[in-house]
């Protein structure tokens, strides 16, 4: 098939509003932690940028999107972007497949900031950076490979339009994992630890629901009606679920949140996120507004048990990704994108997604933990306790911030 040059130019603008996801989640984490943090956690967003670049082009993509090995990972037909070129790929039929590759490549940073919260205010930045390399290629790319790739999960039958498993669930698992095995931060449930700058957190949400239109609209690859779907539900499912976690936050504290205004918004674009191309207008409404009850009461929940997993990449990627998937299963309506739910009678593609997220769910946080423990033996995980206190902006680079 030719290349069609509209789909070229939506996919290629897709591309840069999936980009600005990635210093999105800086910000929104930047602001969320204490001011000698601030410098550090934009950082490791951006790091995560170029590292997991390199990462795909050298090798990740092959094993993401290469021919299928055994249903868990592809082979290395593309390593160093060998076969990839200006030519409509597998994957890509009226797109170059250069495109489709990086495409998908501003995917894997993205996911890699989230993860990010699992140690915020505490990873050292050097066994940050073995980390996000080791991270991005023994558990993203085998689970993208799953879900996209041609894996075992798509044999099974399970859909995800945009990465509600392989993005939201694998990093908000992760960084369960991740804050488990680093521990609590010095003084965490003893004394306040303020945000740094909660505008800057809401400009960055802002950058996530805009650039979140590319993520999940660009996910029909190509400038089509299914494009619109998406990005109508996209905007509809983040809308009612700031709305859920505005009132209900609202309800439980008294005051209506800024903060968690912008939270439920992000726990709504989570959810819509595997179900954008395959679910009506109005069944984002419901998965958007049960996303914002569910993940502010996840965080409670969390809050509760003392888990230092602050940021909350856990409570709402991940609880929301799982929501996302299992909504899929039920609202998807055949009239959308030939897939059928729960609702229209499909048991089997609601199973379906029950299993492809549970094992995505375990998959996610078992890997991880065993390689957060494995650094933590070498190199050590956590910086020394008075270059947390003095702050990783200083201790690890030297740099201190004024906003």
């Amino acid at each position: 098939m030719a290349i069609d040059s509209g789909a070229t130019a939506w996919i290629l603008a897709s591309t840069a509003l999936v980009m600005i996801m990635t210093p999105g989640v800086g910000l929104f984490y930047g602001g969320l932690v204490r001011k000698k943090n601030f410098i550090n956690m934009i950082t490791l967003s951006f790091v995560a940028f170029a590292l997991v670049s390199i990462q795909w082009v050298l090798f990740g993509y092959s094993l993401a999107f290469g021919h299928d090995i055994g249903g868990f990972i592809g082979n290395l037909q593309y390593v160093g972007l060998n076969n990839v070129g200006m030519d409509p790929g597998p994957y890509s039929p009226v797109i170059p497949g250069l495109l489709y590759m990086v495409f998908q490549l501003v995917f894997a940073t993205v996911t890699m900031a989230i993860v990010t919260s699992g140690f915020a205010e505490r990873i050292k930045f050097s066994s940050y950076l073995v980390f996000a390399a080791l991270w991005t290629t023994i558990v993203y790319d085998p689970l993208a490979h799953w879900v996209w790739g041609g894996g075992w999960s798509a044999t099974f039958g399970a859909i995800d339009f945009a990465g509600g498993t392989v993005v939201h669930i694998s990093s908000g698992f992760a960084a369960l994992a991740l804050a488990l095995v680093i521990g609590k931060r010095v003084g965490f449930g003893k004394y306040g630890m303020e945000p740094a700058n909660i505008p800057w957190s809401i400009l960055g949400a802002a950058l996530l629901w805009f650039g979140w239109f590319g993520f999940n609209s660009g996910s029909a690859v190509d400038a089509n009606g299914l494009a619109a779907v998406a990005f109508v539900t996209t905007n509809t499912a983040a809308a009612a679920a700031a709305i859920a976690w505005m009132l209900v936050s609202w309800a439980h504290g008294g005051k209506p949140s800024s903060l968690g205004f912008v939270s439920g918004a992000v726990a709504g674009l989570v959810a819509i996120t595997p179900a954008a191309g395959f679910v009506t207008p109005m069944a984002a409404i419901v998965i958007g507004a049960v996303a914002g009850v569910l993940c502010y009461s996840i965080m409670l929940y969390r809050q509760r048990k003392g888990v230092d997993e602050s940021l909350d990449a856990w409570a709402v990627h991940g609880m929301g990704g799982l929501w996302g998937a299992l909504a899929t299963g039920i609202f998807a309506a055949a009239a959308i994108n030939g897939k059928s739910g729960l609702l229209e009678g499909n048991v089997h593609q609601f199973i379906a997604q029950v299993v492809g997220a549970g094992a995505a769910v375990i998959y996610a946080f078992i890997v991880t933990y065993i390689l957060a423990l494995v650094i933590d033996k070498t190199l050590g995980l956590r910086v020394s306790e008075e270059e947390e206190y003095v702050g990783l902006d200083i201790s690890q680079h030297g740099e201190r911030s004024s906003s």
